[in-house]
């Protein structure tokens, strides 16, 4: 994935990168010509796709509402399918490249190997479970669909070297002749397949191709460039290419209509473009030094920033425990790029040096003071991460008894099967009452075995909410840390060899992303990552890559593959996997450990495998080589790129008049608008060429190696700047921030704006943080009522048809303290018992003499609920309060009006504030169900628009549960608006109110 949850953080901070494409639309059933000019407005001269974006989607859809295919063929062609698609929006004029993954570095087969181990293990306890379900239902006489026989159930063979790699690479072959030949849009465009035995990563391949092109003769500086792919670090790539006309393709995640049962396609979703051109313009003014030391090239600004991402994640290296993109990491990193950037002396990196020895292109010391600035900031984060986290245990905790509770009740709901024969779109109630019956029992199998699982991978669901030993930001955290992870009582020594190591991985990874694969062989050593606090003595690390070899396809199926999926291999290779006589055998453990230790989900955690050991591993597979068939011997050999061309183009006869039998034949950068060679072999001419369809298949080599410029070429057309500064989004850094994240929607987050200092007296209606009320008129859960509170008919629950306006102000002698609860004390005085199962809490508003505790009736659910409650008196007309923020003095005032009948919903809030100051009461007080709403507002943020929701709890279903509010702040504040609703149980909703918002002062 590159750099997870990356692409999310791009398109919040800088939305305006993504454009939606257009997709023309046939009529009247006639096919589309896909030579008419692109609908949405780019004619793009190259498509590159990076394949297994698309493989792995045909091959095992995550979409429950797709027919999985069950065969090899029905797999290509949903990739077939998939390629005229993605062909019709993109409609490129003069270049089609299709890049399979290959057997790919060291650096990444660790990533490949955990992955894998990890889906056999989580397929065999699939598959264990559902084996004893259908044993239960056979006990019970329940008949269940056989389970399918299927090509596609392994997912691991999406891996070069196996048959079905094989087989999709000379489906392929067919299915670009046939488009050359029958599609106008392809008649006049060159095709490079670079398969599964070509190596190297699918996107890496194109990038290099890229690279290779841009700096020689003939290549057109303005040529525009999309590639297709769902890897984050497409991004990456794209930007380290300084190539400004190019665009990344991607599905945009939407919900989808159920599609019929015979449909075996893919749901069509929407794409999106995200331009790079367009990013490079945010970049340019979000990464602004301010009063810089020298004139700045932002395309080395660019470089530095690529670089910072890779702190933040990357598929090579564990990540840096403190740096999570969701955390806001890369904000962190920008920020302190930007604070510190002249006092480190200039740019993190030099990537026109890339080729030089001793990693120069690599400024270490400047990188060494700049990680370490960073790692000023982990104890915050950690405290924040903990908190977060024990807030997350409590309100799963409340979740888990909710839960519990609406089983207790569950004889009240329908039976599954009832429900799905009533809701019936497939026409299943039309089947006979057996067929129907074995149907249902197949799909309630299938939930319980997906229930199952997701059971197995949430921790807390299995009772492991403590499951952190390390516990990050304690006193002594980080000697725990080493202690834990690496079983040393030395943390220095290995800090320094992490760090040295993990220094040497930054390098290869930007060699890797800058100039291509720097070596095959090397690879980080270590399950964890450094601390960024431990990043001393950069300086003196030297790094020296050996290039080495890329394993052979069978050798990395070897390398990658879990025993489970050793039919993937030729039959010679299993007894290396299984046998107990393997020399080699301890590479594939039968069972193995996954460190979740602070995670939630076991997804999250580390897969502990031990590493291959090269040479032992070589050792082996040479031995077996000999006995290969000559197809499966060819199948483990390494290839060129296959290029398809019609022999209608001008580069048909300068390859024809070519008699050289051993020599390559330079293309004709001219005629063919690309450089490279072409080998002339006479025996794979005869197999690829094929005069019959008019189509020229033919090796392809790329140009011989040079270092790439990473700058802007001469003569390049930039496109017409449309970001400004205020489309520059200022967001407060995650560690900072008291919520769970900082708010990043455009309309919740405005560009900072200077605003008039007001005095106390001044007054303006706005939006804020405080709670919102709103009351409204339904029926009262008699069960959760006071019967002995409020005998006024307006409130008491005697008169179900009265209602009356409820007004609330706060005035200076009620101030109040934010985020503070307080529990509930139970009276029992007057009335009937109370429940004593679960905790439960009341906000307070006033001194706690007496009943200054409201009482709480519970019934039998097992839940924790909130109350605020209401003093005796005329209801219409109740007290008043200061509202204290902990900066400033804020004065709130707020009205309501509506109707209520047995009880007042209000709005769900999380905190209420404490009472104080006030007159006491003897009075019994009614329960109101407290909601949660809350707008967000302040001088930085005046047009912020805040929102609020409110729902009402299972003890009081039909209280109410609709009310709006809006107001304008000071000069600069747009007006808002806050709703809430009551929960689905909430009846007889009928109710409106206005709230008007005065503050004086921050």
């Amino acid at each position: 994935m590159g750099v997870p949850s990356f692409y999310r953080w791009l398109v919040n901070r800088y939305p305006n990168v993504i454009v939606n494409a257009k997709e023309a639309r046939a009529a009247g059933g006639e096919a589309i010509n896909s030579s008419d000019p692109n609908p949405n407005g780019i004619e793009f001269d190259n498509l590159y796709l990076d394949m297994n974006g698309i493989i792995h989607p045909c091959f095992h859809p995550e979409d429950d509402q797709v027919t999985p295919p069950i065969t090899f063929d029905e797999v290509f062609q949903s990739i077939f399918d998939y390629i005229d698609r993605l062909f019709q929006i993109v409609r490129p004029r003069k270049l089609l490249y299709l890049a399979i993954d290959g057997v790919a570095p060291r650096a990444k087969m660790n990533q490949q190997r955990s992955r894998r181990f990890r889906t056999a293990k989580d397929a065999g306890m699939a598959e264990a479970h559902e084996e004893m379900i259908r044993k239960e239902f056979e006990e019970e006489g329940r008949s269940v669909l056989p389970k399918l026989q299927s090509e596609v159930t392994d997912s691991n063979i999406i891996t070069p070297g196996t048959e079905f790699m094989e087989r999709l690479s000379k489906a392929l072959h067919s299915y670009v002749r046939s488009r050359l030949n029958n599609d106008p849009g392809w008649k006049h465009i060159k095709v490079i397949l670079s398969d599964a035995n070509v190596p190297g990563e699918g996107e890496h391949k194109v990038m290099n191709f890229i690279r290779l092109q841009r700096n020689l003769p003939g290549y057109q500086p303005n040529t525009r460039h999309c590639l297709y792919g769902l890897d984050a670090d497409l991004i990456m790539l794209a930007l380290a290419s300084h190539e400004p006309h190019f665009a990344i393709l991607r599905e945009e995640v939407t919900q989808v209509q159920r599609p019929s049962p015979s449909m075996q396609s893919l749901v069509k979703k929407p794409y999106q473009f995200l331009q790079i051109w367009t990013l490079r313009e945010y970049l340019e003014l979000d990464l602004r030094i301010s009063d810089p030391p020298f004139a700045i090239d932002i395309e080395k600004i660019i470089d530095d920033f690529v670089l910072m991402c890779f702190f933040a994640g990357n598929d090579f290296l564990p990540h840096i425990p403190s740096l999570n993109i969701n955390e806001g990491a890369i904000d962190l990193l920008i920020s302190v790029y930007k604070e510190k950037f002249k006092s480190l002396g200039g740019y993190l990196v030099d990537m026109q040096k890339v080729k030089e020895k001793k990693a120069s292109y690599m400024k270490l010391k400047r990188v060494e003071k700049f990680i370490l600035e960073v790692g000023t900031y982990e104890v915050r984060i950690f405290k924040k991460r903990a908190d977060l986290k024990e807030r997350t245990i409590r309100s799963f905790m409340r979740k888990m008894a909710n839960e519990q509770a609406a089983e207790d009740s569950s004889s009240l709901i329908r039976p599954l099967r009832d429900w799905h024969l009533e809701n019936d779109p497939e026409g299943h109630a039309s089947m006979p009452c057996e067929d129907r019956d074995v149907l249902e029992n197949t799909k309630e199998l299938q939930k319980k075995v997906k229930d199952y699982m997701q059971k197995q991978n949430d921790l807390y669901k299995q009772g492991l909410v403590s499951n952190d030993k390390v516990k990050l930001g304690l006193p002594g955290w980080k000697q725990c840390y080493y202690k834990e992870k690496f079983l040393v009582d030395d943390s220095e020594s290995i800090r320094q060899e992490l760090v040295k190591k993990y220094t040497e991985g930054l390098c290869w990874v930007l060699e890797y992303y800058f100039s291509g694969v720097p070596s095959w062989t090397w690879y980080y050593p270590y399950h964890y990552g450094p601390f960024a606090s431990d990043f001393k003595g950069l300086g003196s690390t030297y790094m020296k890559f050996q290039m080495g070899a890329p394993f052979k396809p069978f050798d990395q199926l070897m390398a990658v593959l879990p025993p489970r999926s050793v039919s993937a291999l030729p039959a010679p290779y299993w007894s290396l996997m299984t046998s107990e006589e393997s020399n080699i055998l301890d590479f594939y453990p039968a069972d193995f450990e996954v460190d979740a230790d602070g995670r939630r989900y076991l997804w999250q955690g580390t897969v502990k495998l031990p590493f291959i050991n090269e040479e032992r591993l070589l050792l082996e597979t040479r031995k077996v080589e000999k006995e290969l068939k000559v197809e499966d011997a060819k199948r483990n050999s390494e290839r060129a790129d296959l290029m398809f061309i019609s022999q209608s183009l001008n580069l048909v006869p300068n390859l024809l008049l070519c008699n050289s039998m051993s020599a390559r034949v330079p293309i004709d950068v001219v005629s063919a608008g690309l450089n490279g060679y072409v080998p002339w072999r006479s025996e794979e001419w005869e197999n690829f060429s094929n005069e019959e369809d008019g189509i020229l298949c033919v090796h392809y080599e790329l140009p011989d190696t040079h270092p790439h410029i990473p700058l802007l070429l001469e003569e390049v057309e930039l496109p017409e700047k449309s970001i400004t500064e205020d489309d520059i989004v200022k967001t407060p850094l995650w560690h900072e921030y008291e919520g769970w994240e900082p708010p990043r929607d455009r309309l919740q987050i405005i560009q900072s704006k200077s605003v008039p200092e007001l005095s106390n007296e001044e007054t303006w209606r706005g939006v804020g943080s405080g709670p919102g009320f709103s009351a409204g008129r339904g029926r009262t859960n008699l069960r959760t009522a006071v019967p002995d509170t409020y005998s006024q008919p307006t409130f008491g629950p005697s008169n179900p048809n009265g209602g009356q306006a409820i007004k609330r102000q706060m005035s200076s002698y009620n101030s109040c303290i934010p985020r503070t609860r307080i529990p509930a004390e139970k009276d029992s005085s007057s009335g009937p018992s109370y429940g004593t199962r679960g905790p439960s809490y009341v906000a307070q508003r006033w001194e706690p003499s007496k009943s200054n505790q409201a009482s709480w009736r519970r019934n039998e659910q097992v839940r924790e609920s909130y109350v605020a409650q209401r003093p005796d008196g005329e209801p219409s007309k109740s007290n008043q309060a200061v509202w204290k923020s902990s900066q400033q003095e804020r004065v709130l005032n707020t009205e309501h009006s509506g109707s209520s009948s047995t009880g007042s919903q209000m709005g769900r809030h999380g905190w209420w504030p404490p009472r104080r100051n006030a007159p006491s009461t003897n009075q019994e007080c009614n329960p109101v169900s407290v909601g949660r709403g809350r707008g967000r507002g302040s001088p930085e943020t005046p047009s912020v628009v805040g929102r609020g929701w409110g729902r009402g709890f299972p003890e009081t279903p039909g209280v109410v549960g609709r009310g709006w509010g809006r107001g304008r702040g000071s000069p600069e504040t747009a007006p808002s608006r806050g709703w809430g609703r009551g929960s689905a149980e909430t009846q007889s909703i009928a109710e409106q109110g206005n709230s008007s918002q005065k503050r004086s002062g921050w």
